[in-house]
């Protein structure tokens, strides 16, 4: 991992920690699953806009469809498992439970990648960086607990590392970002739309910060941000990539203390170096020998 990429996945990191809070925020106005809907099709219209404006063709090679659409239901069943979980529990705990993706995606990449094989090294700094953001939600004190919304954000979890993988191992790798990601979108959007009107009003009590955080969404998250992080994969290895991901709970506590006042344990602290470490592990590579 070079500079570049490690000051990037950071910023991508602080931004879908912020995206975490935008979302609980905006569930104060528009049904979770309808905002998750008008998101996505928000980002289709964005996105196409970009790509006609790039000359970036939309073709799709045929033998990447069947990857293509996998990829739009993994990300169809992500976010409507994360808007609904961020609806019933804060965006910390939320956050920690999402974003232990890396683990799910670190071990599976391990068994179908040969070229990402976890180490001892490697395998501690997991540890230590899943231990990390651990600490941060230690203190549970006050804060009302949902299974259902654990649950959620768990299988929303597992989605995020099965598309992952899916970008590395099918033949949609060969797809450049933009296409793979309207693919998603597009199909996200219309089954988010059908399925809104199951989980209450479309509207609850709307006002303009809801707007405002649908747009933030919209151009920040599901178009430009999706775009970078699709980009960064192909660079990458993806467990160097997944890595950082854990900074983002820890970001996300932080935020949620600083933006919605929710309670922070002095853990958090101790967890960040955590995380740190772990990052910097998973991340440095091995000493070649002297012969």
């Amino acid at each position: 991992m070079d500079m570049f990429g490690a000051v990037a996945l950071t910023l991508f990191a602080l931004n879908f920690a912020f995206n975490q809070v935008v979302i609980k925020v905006t569930s104060g106005g528009f049904n979770p699953v309808f905002a998750a809907g008008l998101r996505s099709l928000g980002a289709v219209i964005v996105l196409l806009v970009w790509m006609h404006v790039r000359g970036i063709s939309l073709r799709i090679p045929r033998k990447a469809w069947l990857g293509a659409i996998l990829l739009g239901l993994a990300f169809t069943v992500e976010f409507l498992c994360l808007f609904i979980a961020l609806d019933l529990t804060t965006v910390s705990r939320a956050s920690v439970i999402f974003y232990s993706m890396p683990v799910w995606l670190a071990l599976a990449a391990h068994v179908l990648l040969p070229g990402e094989r976890l180490t001892s090294m490697r395998m501690a700094g997991l540890l230590l960086a899943m231990g990390g953001v651990a600490v941060a939600m230690a203190d549970r004190s006050g804060v009302q607990v949902s299974w259902t919304g654990d649950l959620l954000s768990l299988l929303a979890a597992f989605c995020w590392a099965a598309i992952a993988l899916l970008v590395r191992v099918s033949a949609v790798s060969e797809v450049p970002p933009a296409q793979q990601l309207i693919l998603q979108i597009a199909i996200s959007a219309p089954i988010f739309l059908i399925l809104s009107p199951l989980f209450g009003p479309l509207v609850r009590d709307l006002e303009a910060i809801h707007l405002v955080g649908m747009a933030y969404q919209i151009i920040a998250v599901a178009s430009f941000g999706f775009l970078l992080w699709f980009w960064l994969m192909k660079i990458y290895p993806a467990n160097s990539v997944a890595s950082f991901s854990f900074l983002t709970p820890v970001f996300a506590v932080i935020l949620g203390w600083l933006l919605l006042s929710e309670n922070v344990a002095p853990s958090v602290w101790g967890a960040l170096v955590l995380v740190a470490a772990g990052i910097y592990l998973i991340n440095r590579k091995p000493r070649s020998r002297k012969t």
